[in-house]
Formats: structure tokens, C-alpha cells, sequence
């Protein structure tokens, strides 16, 4: 386990950070979770099989484990409190790509949060950590959530057909993508 003083920090604004998860946030995590159920549960399959503090330990600690080299995960910090999730899944260091994924607290929803710290985590992947390509997937009618890679230069690369088991169903995923050739590209014509 990573001490804190180990623990990345990504800055965003004055009131907004990125910090690598520890399981000390568990508590904080799971409060945030279980305060927006059924908000989250719209979206997200693990909040089905979230029942305690000690589900979001489990996760915590095999995100934490020095054995972990596919996933880096970060809280989202907002004038110091806990706001969501965000991290990288399905690291690929051979073929230099990535998945980012993320959620936000439903009282934090609407104040640009997510778009901010995506936007962070694309910079940090394709400067730091040399990725080529990076993907984020949507479910299919979750209009907020694939906003964010379409503000960002995402394309959207088709439809992933049953993609994930939500409630019970199978719903069909919204693919994205960015090249960091194409990243080069929007970040150069933001300069002018």
C-alpha cells in the first residue's frame, strides 16, 4: 500500500484535484455511493454490489496492490470532499492504449467536475504515461456522460452491442476514441 506522501496528485483548479485513491478514502467513497444509489445505478454495475464499507475496501486494496499494473485510479476532490471517481482500466502498455473511466456524486453533477478531470487524466495519459490511443465507453442513452468525451475530441467509433449487464440487462455501450496524434492536433488549434 502506498503511503500518502507516495500518492500522485494531478491539479486541476484551486478547488479541484485528482489524488491516486488510498483505502483510507473507502469510508468517504462508499457514503458517496450509497448517498447516490439510485442515481448511479442508472449507469453503473457496481453499485449493485456495493452493500458496505468493506466492498469498497475490496476494491481499494486490489486497486492499490503493487501487483495491479492494468488500473490507476483517482478521487475526484472538490473543496476538499470527495466527489467521484475517475481512473484509467485495461492499461495496455504494449499497445500503448487505455480506457478511462469515471462517475460523479449526483450533488456534484452539473458544474463542468467531470469535464475538468477527464480532461486532466487525457493530458496525463498522453504526456506522462506515453499512451497512443485512449477509449471511454457510454452507455447508450447516457447523454451526460458521453457529453464529456465529445467536448474533449473523442470520436465515437460505433456501437458496442450488449456490452455490459445493468440491472439485469444487457445494454449497448457508445465506443470513443482519441489518438494522441489527434490530441496533439486540438491542443496545437487551442493555441491560436
Amino acid at each position: 500500500m502506498k503511503t500518502t506522501a507516495a500518492l500522485k496528485v494531478l491539479p486541476i483548479a484551486h478547488t479541484l484535484y485528482l489524488r491516486e485513491v488510498q483505502v483510507a478514502d473507502a469510508a468517504a467513497i462508499y457514503q458517496l455511493i450509497d448517498s447516490s444509489r439510485q442515481y448511479l445505478r442508472q449507469w453503473l454495475p457496481f453499485v449493485d454490489h456495493s452493500h458496505a464499507v468493506a466492498d469498497t475496501e475490496q476494491f481499494l486494496r486490489s486497486v492499490t496492490s503493487p501487483a495491479n499494473t492494468t488500473e490507476k485510479v483517482f478521487v475526484i476532490l472538490y473543496h476538499e470532499q470527495v466527489a467521484g471517481i475517475i481512473g484509467f482500466k485495461g492499461i495496455d502498455r504494449l499497445n500503448n492504449k487505455v480506457e478511462i473511466g469515471y462517475w460523479l456524486g449526483q450533488d456534484f453533477q452539473g458544474k463542468g467536475l467531470m469535464y475538468r478531470a477527464c480532461s486532466t487524466l487525457v493530458a496525463y495519459a498522453f504526456e506522462q504515461m506515453r499512451m497512443n490511443r485512449i477509449q471511454i465507453n457510454v452507455g447508450v442513452g447516457n447523454t451526460r456522460s458521453s457529453n464529456i468525451p465529445k467536448k474533449l475530441g473523442f470520436r465515437l467509433e460505433g456501437i458496442q452491442r450488449a456490452g455490459e449487464l445493468l440491472n439485469g440487462t444487457y445494454h449497448d455501450l457508445e465506443m470513443y476514441s482519441l489518438l494522441q496524434k489527434e490530441w496533439e492536433g486540438l491542443k496545437n488549434s487551442d493555441r491560436h
